[in-house]
């Protein structure tokens, strides 16, 4: 994992290890020859988003294009307009089905999950048997997805699921279940048979994969990779904008787990004695509505402003131009375990962060490089503005830190440790089909 002084930190034996990769996934591809390593892979990734702004889908399929692989993606639109084929840096994106982010009802989200599934997996069987895939990378949410490739591992190919949610902790929050209810211990269930038909299990962080490790998947077939800043996409950028405003910033799915009703009640606290000070909220979620309600209440039209998502390349250079960044999402939900990628984006650019005390940030950050508060305290969020926006030492202080911290935790230091993986399966496989079989041996005799 990353530590919070950017070493790497296998947490099942509690050792630091200075500048190297996960060891257990680093050996998966130490004995792959180079020649295998070369070999042009034919690889498919599945995904009920948005590829355009899924930064973790778009790191995996530009670093296989990047080396010679032909990856396809089937993904969905955002509307019925939208373009259902397109190729985006060397990737090409098939978007069967169109989605609107305002699922009220567990079930109008299943149904929706199970028509992509169906979808994905009928395109899916008709691609594979016109070109061959090796691999396919089915990414959560939903676990099922990942039933979409069972024609292809009927016939060979090595499949994948990447765990960006863990499913029955996010839904528990989202439709407000007990983590008990017969529902929760469903989604238990198809996680671990959705482990189980894979053949490799990616999980966004370390936390996750303990529990994971506890009740679905051995640990053999196990990676982390954490959701690293991609550095093709946010690279250090100049302001561009003049300092007549002073912008606060949030970026992202507006879920309710984000905290975000929070971060706008502790900014109407400080609006009257910062009168330039703007906040800006970019993206979409069925938690939109009633965050515009709020802001509404509380006489902040104007000052806070919704404004719509928009793809990762149109993103980074906004987040450039903000002045400080806020991640706000609530220690008593799924938020607590939910690593958020917005940290590192803010860092990249170097916009001081403002970040809620959850589990997992305490775990991967420390006060050098972010500023905490405690999660759900509206007033203490509101401090924790005034001291940032007040105080240009302490700004910079934090941005110099930041630079460093993701200097050696960037998508590039990980990029190798996903491509070995990625040819540890395939060349296995490889070796399976071309030695014989004890049948074949007995015929042969």
């Amino acid at each position: 994992m990353i530590g919070t002084k950017g070493y790497n930190m296998d947490v099942t034996r509690g050792e630091m290890v200075v500048g190297r990769g996960d060891p257990k996934v680093m050996a998966l591809g130490a004995d792959v020859p180079a020649a295998d390593r070369r070999v042009r892979r034919r690889i498919c990734m599945i995904t009920h988003s948005h590829y355009e702004s899924d930064n973790r889908v778009r790191r995996y399929a530009e670093a296989l294009v990047k080396r010679g692989d032909q990856v396809d993606v089937i993904a969905v639109g955002s509307d019925s307009a939208a373009r259902p084929v397109d190729a985006i840096a060397g990737v090409t994106v098939y978007r069967i089905q169109s989605r609107e982010r305002n699922e009220r009802s567990k079930w109008t989200h299943a149904r929706r999950l199970i028509r992509f599934l169906v979808g994905a997996a009928v395109f899916l069987a008709r691609h594979h048997r016109q070109h061959r895939y090796d691999l396919i990378h089915v990414h959560n949410v939903p676990d099922f997805l990942v039933f979409a490739a069972w024609y292809p591992k009927l016939t060979g190919a090595k499949i994948i699921l990447d765990i960006h949610d863990i499913v029955p902790e996010l839904y528990a929050s989202k439709f407000g279940k007990d983590r008990f209810s017969p529902f929760v211990s469903l989604l238990k269930l198809v996680e671990k048979v959705s482990c189980w038909f894979a053949d490799h299990v990616i999980v966004s962080n370390d936390l996750w994969k303990e529990r994971l490790l506890s009740r679905s998947v051995p640990r053999r077939k196990c990676s982390v990779f954490v959701n690293h800043v991609d550095r093709a996409i946010f690279y250090r950028r100049p302001r561009t904008r003049n300092r007549d405003k002073f912008i606060i910033l949030f970026p992202g799915v507006l879920q309710k787990h984000q905290g975000l009703d929070v971060a706008i009640r502790a900014f109407a606290l400080i609006a009257a004695k910062v009168p330039n000070a703007e906040f800006h909220i970019y993206g979409s979620g069925d938690a939109k509505d009633g965050l515009i309600e709020l802001t509404e209440k509380l006489g902040l039209v104007g000052r806070v402003r919704f404004l719509s998502g928009v793809p990762l390349n149109e993103i980074a250079p906004i987040i450039a131009n903000a002045d400080l960044g806020v991640v706000p999402k609530l220690a008593n939900s799924f938020g607590n375990e939910a690593y958020s990628t917005k940290i590192m984006e803010f860092m990249s650019q170097g916009v001081p962060v403002i970040v809620s005390r959850t589990k997992i940030d305490s775990f991967y950050f420390n006060d050098n490089v972010v500023r905490f508060f405690e999660s759900g305290n509206a007033e203490d969020l509101a401090a924790a503005m005034l001291d940032l926006i007040n105080n240009e030492d302490l700004r910079n202080a934090l941005a110099r830190e930041a630079f460093k911290y993701v200097d050696q935790n960037d998508w590039d230091v990980k990029r190798d440790e996903f491509l070995n993986l990625i040819d540890s399966l395939l060349v296995e496989e490889a070796k399976r089909a071309q030695s014989p079989t004890k049948s074949d041996v007995a015929i042969l005799h």
